[in-house]
């Protein structure tokens, strides 16, 4: 028995000293210095392989290995993969260098967390998620993860974006698709040199794109969309299968046309809603049956999101929405178009990449580029255009989250890339009238007036529809409108349109906002439309410029001083002119009152990144503008 333990103590130690002999693996040391420049972390190798076995079958294994070089890196060291019906995670496994390229531990299935994907808004999902943090605070340290998920259609394929992030440098990075000879793989690559490898096989073709010595790209503000900024390779199949339904992704009308086919025969109305409709619209015209039915829907309906199986795609019939009275923006929309067909309008659903700055499509390859589901009423150009997962916007008007951006029509004919409306920037308005008087210890009390429209109202109607009176009470008293004040009274009134827009009234007391010395007050007239920030030149820019959304703003400020004061300093008039814009403002002392007049006219656009010097000046000398002060001296 003895010897036996000294048998096992022996074998042991002799696995600890192998082990202890082997060479460093991905030492800290070895990343060239290039690549540390300005990253958190380096990529320092990854292999991607999606592997096309049918349409109805796609493997993916990726191996990748990170070091991650400070705190700000650590968010790249957790390993997530989701599954559910339609993805299966077939194997996770992974392990921790130290700086020095020696394995510190490896995790095994049984360390991953398995959550659930429910969350605020998902009231159902079969999606689950995998996850393991390394947890690991001494740096630089290495990860080396390698996953294996299998996709039970090719409906869609992953993009490879080996630059994952701002301050994140790559080593080396390859990734090979291998298809069935004969069958068609859709790609396009974006900053890329040259075309894929491409290998011949007995059964298979494979294409492959690498990528070395890729350096950190700059933290950069007004940045366009990833793959225009760095390698990008989007894939995507030409025939495929989604459960029992095949498709081809050709073209933007084969993908309509599918989707049309995937919900056919799921905006069939329950008899008792049939009748209600007809109760309400009966006998008046297309635009009131539109605004009645719309506001049925946001009556008596609310958004959840529901994602089982198939159903991430394929919308829930007109009559669960109808029993349970919700849906997702699938269900909604289907339902909404089902409530218009009924009244005797025809009506498309509409697919939609939604987000405040998401706002263009690679529209030269048909793929699975949306996220969201609208519904729209087409009629000879005059299209009316339906969100139906808000329950507060008027009929007709989008808002930032699906403005202004091309859409796919789904029809069963003739499927097609149309535009959402653009509102210009006479209509993305914000007019503020402001009164204040100033005390002579440079205290302030002041009452604003603000006209706001189509976007620029935005924000304030989702506040007054999301929070109570309290709440927006409170949310004003932290939104830093001035250094330190209080916020005495707030009201709004909603005015409903094509062009929507909110009147809002709000008195503040302002502590100590002029500065008293000895004789003399120094006081900022621009009180609540300073520009935000400086932008910074001292680095080359690499990205184009993108600005989104045009508006104006015009604040008129009148502020009562105290009687004895009289003007010592006042800013010249202002007027500044470029490409981006135009920005004026006057300041005038008289009668004891400072009037202090202010209009900026910004331009939206796409600007090359040489323009970025011009952007930055222009931004910085409104910003400097802004920021004047006038001097008054009391007699």
């Amino acid at each position: 028995m003895i010897n036996k333990s000294i048998g096992l103590a022996l074998l042991f130690m002799g696995y600890l000293l192998t082990s202890q002999a082997k060479d460093p693996e991905y030492p800290a040391s070895a990343i060239p210095a290039n690549l540390k420049e300005k990253a958190h972390v380096v990529k320092r190798m990854e292999e991607v392989t999606v592997r096309l076995v049918n349409p109805g079958e796609v493997r993916v294994t990726r191996h990748y290995v990170l070091t991650i070089l400070d705190a700000k890196g650590d968010k790249y060291a957790s390993v997530y993969e989701y599954y559910n019906k339609l993805r299966d995670v077939r194997s996770i496994k992974g392990r921790l260098l130290s700086a020095e390229g020696v394995e510190v531990y490896r995790f095994r299935q049984s360390d991953l967390s398995d959550v659930s994907g429910v969350g605020d808004e998902a009231l159902m999902s079969d999606t689950r998620y995998k996850i393991f943090g390394f947890g690991y605070k001494v740096y630089p340290y290495t990860i080396d993860v390698e996953t294996e998920v299998k996709y039970n259609h090719a409906f869609y394929l992953p993009a490879w974006t080996p630059q994952e992030a701002e301050n994140y440098a790559v080593e080396q990075a390859k990734l090979t698709v291998s298809v069935p000879a004969g069958y068609k793989l859709r790609f396009k690559s974006f900053h890329y040199n040259g075309e894929p490898v491409v290998a011949n096989g007995k059964e298979n073709l494979n294409y492959t794109w690498e990528v070395k010595g890729m350096v950190a790209l700059p933290e950069e503000d007004y940045i366009p969309e990833p793959y225009d900024r760095t390698t990008t390779v989007m894939l995507a199949p030409s025939n495929f299968e989604l459960q029992d339904f095949k498709g081809n992704m050709d073209s933007w009308e084969e993908l309509g046309h599918f989707f049309y086919t995937l919900n056919q025969g799921r905006d069939v109305l329950p008899d008792h809603i049939k009748q209600t409709v007809h109760e309400l619209t009966d006998g008046k015209s297309q635009k009131e049956k539109i605004d009645i039915l719309y506001r049925y829907l946001q009556q008596h309906t609310r958004y959840i999101l529901i994602v089982l199986g198939i159903g991430g795609w394929q919308t829930f019939d007109a009559n669960f929405v109808a029993a349970k009275g919700y849906g997702d923006c699938k269900a909604l929309s289907n339902y909404m178009v089902a409530l218009l067909k009924e009244a005797g309008i025809p009506a498309n659903s509409v697919l939609v990449r939604s987000g405040d700055t998401n706002l263009e499509l690679v529209e030269d390859f048909p793929s699975t580029q949306f996220n969201h589901v609208i519904a729209c009423v087409p009629c000879n150009g005059d299209t009316t255009w339906l969100e139906c997962t808000n329950s507060t916007l008027p009929a007709g008007y989008l808002s930032s989250f699906t403005a202004n951006r091309p859409v796919l029509v789904i029809a069963d004919q003739g499927s097609k890339l149309v535009r959402t409306p653009a509102y210009t920037m006479d209509q993305n308005l914000k007019v503020r009238r402001i009164t204040a008087t100033v005390s002579e210890t440079g205290d302030m009390l002041v009452k604003i007036n603000t006209h706001s429209t189509a976007l620029q109202q935005d924000y304030a109607h989702g506040m007054n529809h999301a929070l109570s009176h309290d709440k927006i009470m409170e949310k004003l008293r932290e939104d830093h409108l001035m250094p330190s004040y209080d916020v005495n009274k707030y009201e709004a009134k909603e005015i409903a349109g094509l062009v929507p827009a909110m009147d809002e009234e709000m008195e503040i007391n302002a502590h100590n906002y002029a500065t008293v010395s000895g004789k003399r007050m120094f006081l900022e007239p621009n009180l609540l439309s300073k520009a935000g920030s400086k932008l910074e030149t001292t680095e080359p820019r690499v990205s184009t410029v993108n600005v989104y959304s045009p508006y104006k703003k015009v604040d008129t400020v009148v502020i009562n001083i105290p009687a004895g004061y009289t003007s010592e300093s006042v800013p010249q008039p202002v007027i500044l002119k470029s490409n981006f814009g135009e920005y004026t403002s006057n300041i005038q002392v008289k009668d004891n009152q400072v009037i202090y007049i202010r209009s900026y006219c910004h331009k939206a656009g796409v600007f090359p990144a040489s323009e970025w010097v011009n952007f930055a000046a222009f931004n910085n000398a409104v910003y400097k503008v802004d920021r004047a002060k006038i001097v008054l001296v009391k007699q």
